[in-house]
């Protein structure tokens, strides 16, 4: 395992929908996204930050994610799709791991900001082209699995105050 160093090209790619989740059923808060990307690059390289987003037929999402694009992240948005009965669903997944290993030979490092072990063969598949993969989550609902496959693990959950917006 090698650690940082100020060389290193990193991509960030955030699970916007799966740390809202989070932040919200465990700390009824907000996520602070602008500390996530400092914290994810730490004075190395930044090349390409991405935030995966879903979009309502309301539209009401719309300050936040030009927030997002004014804090530097490169947005990509999804309609919410609406099923009969109710069911909602908005999956980032495969575009998440198609922009990854698209983006891989230009950096050394991928921080992924997400708990859902659906992203296990992605980290696999990316250390195995020789990138180092941190892996950024709420320890409470990330899966253990993807903790142990990454090459480091921060816990958002560990800072709270510094990871949650105050409102």
């Amino acid at each position: 395992m090698f650690t940082r160093h100020k060389e290193q090209r990193v991509a960030i790619l955030i699970d916007v929908q799966n740390m809202y989740h989070s932040a919200k059923n465990i700390y009824g808060k907000k996520v602070n996204f602008a500390e996530i990307l400092k914290t994810g690059v730490s004075d190395r390289k930044l090349i390409r930050a991405f935030a995966y987003v879903v979009r309502t037929k309301t539209g009401e999402e719309k300050p936040f994610f030009e927030a997002l694009t004014t804090l530097g992240f490169e947005t990509r948005v999804r309609d919410l799709q609406e099923f009969y009965g109710g069911m909602k669903k908005a999956d980032w997944d495969v575009g998440i791991t198609i922009d990854a290993v698209k983006t891989a030979p230009g950096v050394d490092v991928i921080v992924l900001v997400s708990g859902d072990g659906d992203f296990i063969q992605l980290v696999e598949y990316l250390k195995n082209q020789g990138k180092r993969v941190e892996v950024m989550a709420f320890g409470k609902s990330t899966s253990s699995h993807l903790r142990e496959v990454c090459d480091e693990f921060i816990d958002l959950g560990e800072e709270p105050i510094k990871f949650l917006l105050k409102k």
